[in-house]
């Protein structure tokens, strides 16, 4: 369940200069993900907060928005301002928001 103060955002409004942190697993990430975000998924965040992008905020994203959810109240217990993206990939790829892929075929969110 999500904090009540937890900011969140749908995706198909996140700004185009956002800086986000996709959380989901490595075949999610390959199969289709935002161009621009940095990946470390949700098991890694403790042992890689170092590797947290600099950004007020920071947009946190999963496929649906539960895991994100989860690493944005961690971060934001850390004094990290930290946004959750409301829908995640699935919202961003519903609202036609550019993707790529690792896979060498169309980008899709698994």
């Amino acid at each position: 369940m999500t904090s009540p103060d937890l900011p969140e955002q749908p995706a198909s409004d996140l700004p185009a200069d956002a800086v986000i942190l996709d959380v989901r697993e490595p075949d999610e990430w390959a199969a289709g993900h935002i161009e621009a975000a940095v990946h470390i998924p949700i098991g890694q965040v403790t042992a890689r907060l170092a590797d947290i992008p600099q950004a007020d905020p920071i947009y946190v994203i999963c496929r649906g928005g539960g895991r994100s959810s989860r690493v944005s109240e961690f971060l934001s217990a850390q004094g990290i301002e930290a946004v959750n993206v409301a829908g995640g990939m699935q919202d961003w790829a519903a609202s036609g928001r550019p993707m790529v892929s690792d896979t060498g075929r169309a980008p899709e969110v698994i």
